[in-house]
Order: structure tokens, then sequence, then C-alpha cells
């Protein structure tokens, strides 16, 4: 999944976009809010995890923009001000979740993953064959064996698997499984997918659709 985190607290920010990253999300950063929303308006997220208190456009217009927009994106606010009263007030201008700081951050992954989820309309457990994953826990098995993944091989693995048969591009996957500072002319889509062909074994899963991208 591919996460917008806007956060003017540069540590902060760092840390979480680290940690996220390491969980196998894709993570954009823009430090106020009128940078978030220009990042906001030019790719496309699963969830923006929303800092409040920003400079140059405040979070809360920023959360009612995106809201009134109709973007695709859940909003998960991030902030300090963390009474039943801000709560309220963040939901009500269009958040979808609110966790006030300090947080735990495996809480945080958690929200986050839950909120992917309700944007992609997907099912915990995707199915397909033999093959399942459990995007909750992130476990991919295959005739019930345990299959070892890497972070970035299990994100390309969940949007073919929520594709559901449909094909997806070599772009569309740099788009969704990297993010904004991945070169679009390398292969590491290819290489990716090599790799995850070789883990998954046989009978083959993942069918290259010439000119058009793979399906599963």
């Amino acid at each position: 999944m591919r996460i917008l985190l806007i956060e003017d607290e540069t540590l902060l920010a760092e840390q979480v976009a680290e940690g996220l990253r390491d969980r196998g999300m894709a993570v954009d950063l823009a430090a106020d809010g009128l940078d978030g929303l220009h990042k906001a308006g030019t790719n496309r997220y699963d969830v923006v995890v929303l800092d409040r208190d920003l400079p140059l456009v405040h979070g809360d217009q920023v959360c009612t923009a995106l809201a009134a927009g109709g973007a695709d994106a859940r909003i998960l606010m991030l902030t300090a001000a963390g009474e039943a009263a801000d709560r309220v007030a963040g939901l009500l201008l269009g958040a979808d979740d609110y966790l006030p700081k300090p947080f735990v951050f495996d809480e945080l992954v958690l929200r986050i993953r839950a909120l992917a989820r309700r944007a992609n309309n997907a099912p915990r457990v995707l199915q397909r064959l033999d093959l399942a994953f459990d995007t909750a826990r992130r476990v991919v098995t295959r005739g019930g064996r345990i299959i070892p993944l890497t972070t970035k091989e299990m994100s390309v693995l969940e949007i073919l698997m929520a594709a559901d048969g449909a094909v997806v591009s070599a772009e569309d996957l740099l788009e969704r499984a990297w993010d904004e500072h991945a070169d679009p002319f390398t292969a590491t889509v290819r290489v990716t997918l090599a790799r995850l062909r070789r883990k998954l074994g046989d009978p083959p899963l993942i069918e290259t659709v010439v000119g058009a991208g793979y399906r599963l």
C-alpha cells in the first residue's frame, strides 16, 4: 500500500516513515499542508496520515479538502490534540480515524492496514487457488505451506491478488508498491516479480501479459 504522511516534525516523520517502510509500505512525506495537498492531488494513496497543526495550510483544511474532493484515500489524523472533543471535531471534518500522540507504533500500523482494506474493499484474507495471503498477519501460504517473502514482494503480491485476475501494469505496481523516489526506468518491478515467481513455486501463478502487465 502507498501512504502519504503529512507531518511537520521532521524527526518524527522520518522515524514513522522508516518504520512503515520496514512493514512493507511505500511512504511519501510532506512537511506542510500545501505540499500535502499537492501530493494527494498528484499521486494515488491508500491512506493519508495527517497531523492537524501544520504550517501553510492547517491540517483541518487539508482534511476538509481531501474529504470534499472525493479522494479514495482514507484519512488518519495523528495529532497531539487528543481530547474527546478534538477527536469528534476531527471525525466531523472527514477523517476516517483519529490517533492521538503519543501513540504505540504497532497500533498505528494496524489502523493504517485496516483503513487501507476499507479503501480498497479488500477482505482480510486474499485467496487465489491454493494461495492465501492473510493481510493482517502478513502471512502468505500455498497449499498450507508458509512462503517467506520480503516486504516488497508481499506488497506486489497483495496488489496482484486484490486485482482478482485483472491485469496490473508495471507502472501501476511501481506507483503503488514504491514511493515517489522510485526510478521508473529501472528493472525493479521485473526483478521483484522474478523473485516472487520463484518463491511461489510451480505451477506458476503470475502471468506476464505482453504489452500490458501482469496478472495472477
